[in-house]
């Protein structure tokens, strides 16, 4: 629980001094967003001064509290408090607001500006990151302090979100809200900024619901602080919010949402509650008049009286020295009575995998087909034991994308359990219900905490409804993992609307993330080590829905093991002699491939066989091996079952890409393959025609 409120005249000095450092900001660059700034400064200040557990001397500190922007293109908001509060930015950084090489770019980034918890700016994402950082929190106290009291562990945390009007409007908030009631979140305190204005001017025109009501539907704790009478009673309305954070901390059972009314850019003389302060400069004028109005040097910029930040930084350091002595004695106290959790914490904080965990893969065998969707499930299943840090689930699709791993009971409270699925306190199993969008965002937080490794599944062609989550992960180097299942036309009866062709050259053109679609069962298993093993970048993990064939890579078998799926692309059977011809195939087609190889062999063309499950690791490749396994000259059949695009800026010399430019059918994934040419007279066609 907090203190009593303290409010001095140089808390509202710094608030003021944020408001200031906002306009001034936004009118040096020239554009930027600095209204709410300007009227949420003193929910900002109060955060970081008065409420929140933070080091600024120590922005990975264990202990921390998260706090996320989800309305980033407010960056400033957060700037001006790490700023203020020492966390490492200077005035020089406030000055350089959205220019190239500054520390405050234009919407949060994290690994960018310390302090920054996960990267932000589509609106609605950080609620979804906030459900994502608080499931995480109580993730970690089951896994390292399992007999702890929930409230009472050094992993116990709580995660401030601040949320406007079109954070609201975006359906990714409303998927995540949802999904946090049922979870029954405690530690989750949401800010919604109530200033009904966006770029377009008042919401009304497209927003009229009554969000109180809806966070009330959900299952939230809803509480409301009015602002737009603090004009007059300022120091109370301050006291008002931070009590409604009190009750909000209370409240154990469920998230915790509190609507606070604002007038946007308030107080500004002529501006206040204008859709112009949204998105604009103010104007040289009108920042004068503010400067003035809040007993500023109108003639002065970024004018940042000492002892205000003296205040701010003495205060915010002792808050933490205090908060650290506490929580070091705990945690002292903690790894001697935990020593395997403190062992297990050690080895996830150092970015290690388990000893032998290529010991506990399943080996499949040759003679048995198996959906790569199926052997991963496998694959899961066999890690649950060895890397208890792992956990994940799926939208809603758990039987179709085998994400379940055996013997391991669900993240959801105990009287949510149903006849299917079990739940208790160390659930491992994920349900993020229909809710994709949402799914990718939870997940990129529960990442970004570090401290446990989560995956998620659907089908590939939904990978469209979270596309954005997957882009923010790429950006933020976050290593979530998506697991899409149903990877092709091979989908079959459900016809084309779950039958992606687009999206695997599409999912490739997102910088950073590696896009995984193994060929059989054991390369399966490869490619999640393979994945697992890198921690500064999401993979895609693309799974068939039918069985494929499982290659004998026994010495002798003439195919070669798996130790080259982490290269992204290696020769999985030789030519008999220097290859006339190089066939190359991703995922289901590999077996394609395989049986093309066979007639070309035959009919006398020596034919070399690449299995490509990644090309993003292929092309990170030295030349030197690239070259050996791809020479230049030689001619190359690619066939992939989607669109066949980019294959020519990865291989070299004279290609063929074999692949499907329009999309599917109903029908069975034997007849699809066949009809729409993805077979291997194909491929042996079109090699013969190169060789």
């Amino acid at each position: 629980m907090n203190s009593p409120l303290t409010w001095t005249d140089l808390d509202k000095r710094a608030v003021d001094t944020a408001r200031v450092l906002a306009a001034d900001a936004v009118e040096k660059v020239g554009n930027g967003h600095p209204g709410t700034a300007i009227s949420l400064a003193p929910l900002a200040h109060l955060l970081y001064q008065k409420v929140m557990n933070v080091d600024p001397s120590d922005e990975n500190w264990l202990g921390r509290d998260r706090f996320v922007l989800s309305a980033g293109h407010s960056s400033i908001t957060q700037y001006a408090q790490l700023y203020l509060a020492g966390f490492g930015l200077e005035i020089s950084d406030i000055e350089s607001l959205r220019t190239w090489g500054s520390k405050t770019p234009g919407h949060p980034e994290v690994h960018h500006t310390k302090g920054v918890e996960c990267t932000t700016g589509p609106l609605g994402t950080g609620v979804a990151n906030g459900v994502g950082f608080a499931m995480a929190s109580r993730r970690e106290r089951q896994l390292y302090d399992p007999t702890a009291v929930p409230g009472q562990s050094v992993f116990d945390h709580f995660v401030y979100v601040i949320a406007g009007d079109g954070c609201m409007q975006e359906g990714v908030s409303g998927e995540a809200s949802s999904l946090a009631a049922t979870q029954e979140l405690g530690n989750l305190i949401l800010f919604y900024d109530d200033n009904r204005i966006s770029i377009e001017g008042d919401t009304k025109i497209a927003f009229s619901e009554d969000v109180e009501a809806r966070y009330a539907a959900y299952g939230w704790h809803v509480q409301h602080v009015d602002f737009t009478n603090g004009f007059t009673t300022y120091s109370d309305k301050v006291d008002e919010l931070y009590q409604a954070i009190d009750a909000a901390k209370a409240v154990t059972d469920r998230p915790s949402f509190i609507k606070v009314t604002t007038i946007i850019g308030w107080p500004l003389p002529t501006l206040a509650g204008s859709h112009s302060v949204h998105g604009s400069k103010l104007g040289a004028e009108e920042v004068a008049r503010l400067k003035s109005e809040l007993g500023f040097d109108p003639d002065k910029s970024f004018d940042v009286a000492p002892e205000v930040l003296d205040y701010t930084r003495t205060n915010a350091a002792d808050r933490a020295k205090a908060a650290r002595e506490v929580w070091d004695a705990q945690f002292a106290t903690w790894r001697s009575s935990n020593p395997e959790q403190a062992a297990l914490l050690d080895r996830v904080v150092a970015r290690e995998l388990p000893a032998g965990i290529e010991a506990a893969l399943p080996v499949f065998p040759a003679d048995k087909p198996i959906a790569t969707r199926a052997a991963s499930g496998n694959v899961l299943s066999a890690l649950a034991g060895v890397m208890p840090e792992l956990w994940g689930g799926s939208a809603d699709l758990a039987g179709s994308n085998n994400t379940t791993m055996k013997g391991v009971s669900s993240f959801i409270p105990a009287d949510r359990s149903s006849k299917d699925f079990i739940g208790d306190v160390e659930g491992r199993t994920l349900h993020f219900g229909i809710r994709e969008h949402a799914m990718g965002n939870i997940l990129n937080a529960i990442n970004l905490e570090s401290l446990t490794r989560a995956y998620g599944g659907t089908f590939l062609v939904f990978s469209d409804y979270m596309r954005s989550s997957v882009r923010l992960a790429a950006i933020s180097k976050c290593p979530t993992i998506f697991v899409w299942t149903h990877d092709s036309i091979g989908v079959g009866e459900d016809g084309p609307t779950h039958q992606p062709v687009e999206h695997v050259p599409s999912l490739r053109l997102i910088p950073g993330l590696d896009v995984v679609r193994p060929g059989d069962a054991n390369e399966t298993a490869a490619a999640w080590v393979a994945i697992l093993k890198n921690h500064d970048r999401p993979a895609g993990i693309i799974l068939s829905r039918q069985n494929l064939r499982v290659f004998d890579r026994s010495e002798g078998s003439g195919f070669a093991g798996t130790e080259g799926v982490a290269k992204g692309g290696y020769v999985l059977a030789e030519a008999s002699s220097e290859p006339q011809v190089i066939l190359v195939a991703t995922g289901s087609e590999v077996e394609i491939a395989a049986a093309a190889r066979d007639t070309l062999e035959a009919a006398g063309v020596p034919t070399r066989l690449i299995s490509m499950p990644c090309v993003e690791w292929y092309v990170a490749q030295p030349e030197e091996y690239k070259a050996s396994i791809l020479p230049a000259g030689v001619p190359k059949v690619v066939i992939e079952a989607a669109q066949p695009i980019g294959w020519r800026d990865v291989l070299d010399g004279a290609v063929t890409a074999i692949g499907i430019d329009h999309f599917g059918a109903s029908a069975d994934a034997a007849t699809l393959y066949r009809e729409f040419g993805l077979t291997a007279e194909a491929v042996v066609e079109a090699a013969k025609a190169l060789a």
